[in-house]
């Protein structure tokens, strides 16, 4: 488990401290199955059918419930789940993001 797994988001608002971009190429080796898009993190995973991204799309959406961090989520192509995490209220990537990303990263090896 990577410390960012270990770790809680916080509450996000309009003073949620944004990530640098120093900061973002610092962090996000530490999520390596995850990209930058803009100011997005993403992942494309492809399952093996419609069920299993169905429910691996209920359970990264419990755990960002249970959070406070929600993701955009998308399954497309019948058997491909597209999580995409930035932090709303502010527009860009904070350290919820990153934490999140490392959670979902635990969820995808059960």
């Amino acid at each position: 488990m990577t410390d960012l797994a270990r770790r809680r988001c916080g509450a996000c608002g309009s003073d949620t401290p944004r990530l640098t971009a120093e900061q973002v190429r610092e962090i996000v080796s530490e999520v390596p199955q995850w990209t930058l898009e803009g100011d997005s993190l993403v992942r494309d995973l492809k399952l093996k059918n419609f069920r299993a991204a169905l429910d691996l799309l209920n359970r990264v959406g419990a755990l960002a419930e249970a959070e406070g961090h929600h993701p955009d989520l998308t399954i497309h192509a019948w058997n491909r789940l597209r999580v995409q995490l930035s932090t709303h209220a502010i527009g860009g990537l904070s350290i919820n993001d990153f934490i999140l990303a490392a959670k979902i990263d635990q969820l995808t090896q059960e």
